[in-house]
């Protein structure tokens, strides 16, 4: 065998692992489908806490989308997860549209608020830009509180429900199908020319500005359609709980999404999804057993954060591709 021959095999490997992925992530949606058959994931407080698990896996996907390709953290993400689940209730409670429509109205919202921030504060580079949208966020978050007479602030809203069911397996396959295609339409805007321009602005802005890419138009359209989804689930949210409060667009869910989301991986939408499941129940169970400790998540959240930026700033999708990398080598 000659040289080019050579590098032509040793070339074909990483594909070959590459879509040997495919195989193994279709086995993980598989038993995700098959959980709330499984004892004890069968329980209705399991599957609640199956449903809050792919909720926050959905909602990671679309904080990494932007925090992971064009280097923006939004701070203030919960605030456009609100924002999606208070438009639908409204035109729900008020003008009586279905829920079903009405969460993509909360998409559009969303989105077009996203739009405005971004077109105004994308502009800014660093942790100017995290900040103008953090503050965007607290402004959302306190026309909700005071704004009574549309959304009666601290009181909540009561929003209808996705289906007339108490039973939470329907809802917890809705969400599911939903987190699977917010991952499936991120991930093919990553794999197109656009998502190339989000990576050379994510690497290196002024890079990327002197190759002929407009940072200000891409990280615009990142930021919308994070924003979009953002508010779709949101919509979800609202219509699965039933109640709606400006508590949902507190800062505190947006570190709750980012902690997924960095612990993951930045950068691979899949990682924080993969976390998310066995992170929220080990959350919901500490909620449980230790009432008498309340916000100690926020503090464990902290703490795997600092390790996680310390010691393996790639987080699980880096170990898992290392370990790909391993087992590519043990193969020649």
């Amino acid at each position: 065998m000659n040289r080019n021959e050579l590098v032509g095999v040793e070339a074909a490997r990483p594909a070959r692992f590459r879509w040997g992925e495919w195989p193994v992530r279709v086995g993980l949606l598989a038993l995700l489908v098959a959980l709330p058959f499984i004892p004890p994931f069968n329980r209705e407080d399991m599957l609640r806490w199956l449903i809050g698990a792919a909720l926050i896996a959905a909602q990671a996907i679309a904080f990494d989308f932007t925090a992971g390709y064009i280097n923006v953290v939004n701070f203030g993400f919960a605030a456009f997860v609100g924002l999606g689940g208070y438009t639908s209730t409204l035109l729900a409670v008020r003008l009586g549209l279905s829920p079903w429509l009405g969460m993509f109205a909360g998409a559009a919202v969303a989105a077009l608020v996203g739009f405005f921030t971004g077109a105004l504060t994308l502009r800014l580079r660093g942790i100017f830009a995290a900040v103008m949208a953090w503050f965007v966020g607290l402004a959302l978050l306190g026309l909700t509180r005071n704004l009574t007479d549309l959304t009666r602030g601290a009181l909540g809203l009561n929003a209808p429900t996705l289906l007339a069911t108490a039973d939470n397996r329907p809802y917890y396959f809705i969400i599911v199908a939903m987190m699977v295609l917010t991952y499936l339409a991120l991930w093919r805007v990553i794999r197109s020319h656009i998502g190339l321009a989000f990576r050379a602005i994510g690497q290196n802005l002024d890079a990327a500005r002197a190759s002929g890419v407009d940072p200000t138009r891409y990280r615009v359209i990142n930021f919308t359609l994070s924003c979009a989804f953002a508010g779709w689930l949101g919509g979800f949210y609202a219509h699965y709980y039933g109640i709606l409060t400006p508590d949902v667009m507190a800062t505190s869910h947006t570190v709750e999404v980012l902690a997924v989301a960095y612990i993951g991986g930045r950068g691979s939408l899949w990682g924080g999804a993969l976390v998310a499941f066995p992170f929220i129940f080990f959350v919901e169970w500490m909620r449980t057993n230790l009432v008498e400790l309340p916000g100690l998540h926020l503090v464990i959240y902290g703490l795997l954060l600092i390790l996680v930026m310390v010691y393996y700033p790639g987080g699980l999708a880096e170990l898992i591709r290392w370990a790909g990398r391993r087992l590519r080598r043990l193969e020649r």
